[in-house]
């Protein structure tokens, strides 16, 4: 499935450069216009992201509670600053589909786990943000990417796949904004050591070749978001390149 990210600071839409606050693109697009878009042209899933949230959780927005509740016929996955559990309880009581943790479930294992048991895999989808060293070890990036911990992918997957872990979100947070393209590479060595796993990929993605480098190594979901918002391809065209392969 093709998933159209939208990202939010101070109630703006904006795409960041690998994870930078400070290198911001704002976008003078009206959300529900976007999102209405998305629809019309065959969208069944939105990624949002609060920012704002994943910056600091005291900061997270009513905006997109807003926008969730203006739309009853499509799924939302939000992410962004989602510490505790009435955070999580919250966005399903308002009709999230599911709820993208990433920070809290790194620095808080035994907390994620309990909450994979009570809401179950299908409503949680773990987002891990990586950053490739020099050794090609895969470490975790936390707080809105501005720490990098000494914590590899691997070990954090299998630590959660017993408690009932299904979904992944994995963003190569030097990819992510650049139009670099996506690592391929990365997705490859993901499902094929973990191959039950439901990955989406995220970062990187400027093209429909990239979709089509998705699809053909078995990638179940592909987050696209400054692609989309700066025209490289439309959410039909990307779509339809989905529905042929």
């Amino acid at each position: 499935m093709i998933i159209p990210s939208l990202d939010f600071i101070q109630g703006k839409m904006v795409r960041l450069y690998q994870g930078n606050y400070n290198r911001k693109i704002c976008y003078n697009i009206d959300i529900f216009k976007q999102i209405d878009n998305y629809i019309c042209n065959g969208a069944t899933c939105i990624h949002l992201v609060d920012l704002d949230g994943c910056n600091n959780p005291l900061y997270r927005q009513k905006n997109i509670l807003s926008i969730i509740s203006r739309y009853k016929n499509i799924a939302f996955q939000v992410g962004g600053g989602i510490r505790t559990q009435n955070d999580i309880e919250d966005l399903l009581n308002l009709g999230v589909d599911k709820v993208v943790i990433g920070t809290s479930a790194i620095l808080y294992p035994d907390q994620f786990k309990q909450w994979l048991n009570k809401y179950g895999g299908d409503k949680l989808i773990l987002a891990v943000d990586i950053k490739i060293n020099n050794k090609n070890e895969k470490k975790i990036a936390i707080n809105g990417w501005k720490t990098v911990t000494n914590i590899n992918i691997e070990k954090i997957i299998n630590n959660f796949i017993p408690y009932g872990l299904k979904n992944i979100l994995c963003t190569d947070i030097l990819r992510d904004g650049t139009f670099l393209g996506p690592n391929i590479i990365l997705y490859k060595y993901l499902k094929k050591k973990f191959p039950k796993i439901i990955l989406q990929s995220s970062g990187g993605v400027c093209s429909l070749t990239d979709i089509r480098l998705l699809i053909k190594n078995n990638i179940e979901h592909v987050i696209v978001g400054r692609a989309l918002l700066e025209k490289k391809f439309t959410f039909l065209e990307a779509w339809r390149c989905w529905q042929k392969e």
